[in-house]
């Protein structure tokens, strides 16, 4: 596939979950909750997490801003669904290696999430990108140590 061709490819997946958030909302009987905001763009989220016995049972998000930093949470929210804490914050650190253009393990699914590897590109878009990611980064981040 041409490089034009999956730039386009990419844009659109972007565009979907931008338009059509996967898990937005919060959760009623959420047990992590975390507000985080991002002063340079104006992005702001709101991530509720249920995490039973050491795994994301259920992620919902609320928030505004960019088409970048929005569908992040969105491709974030169903990637770490089910996962275990451990994993989730490992998915977080792989997605800020992508995101400064570091080499990644290939053999990891991101799924939906690849479509973001371009905003590397763009340095002043990168705390749209992650901003999900560090909120759950700082919900999660401490039952895994446990």
């Amino acid at each position: 596939m041409s490089i034009n061709k999956l730039d386009q490819l990419y844009r659109s997946v972007i565009m979907d979950h931008y338009k059509n958030p996967r898990n937005k909302g919060v959760l009623s009987d959420n047990n992590v909750t975390i507000d985080m905001n991002n002063p340079t763009c104006g992005d702001v989220i709101h991530l509720t997490l249920q995490v039973e016995d050491g795994v994301v049972q259920d992620a919902k998000f609320e928030g505004e801003g960019c088409s970048i930093s929005m569908a992040s949470a969105s491709m974030m929210t169903q990637l770490v669904k089910g996962k275990k804490t451990e994993d989730a914050v490992k998915y977080a650190h792989l997605f800020s290696d992508m995101m400064l253009g570091k080499d990644v393990d290939d053999s990891v699914d991101l799924g939906d999430i690849e479509a973001l590897s371009g905003v590397a590109k763009f340095p002043a878009r990168i705390k749209c990108a992650t901003l999900a990611w560090k909120a759950l980064e700082k919900g999660v981040g401490n039952e895994s140590e446990e």
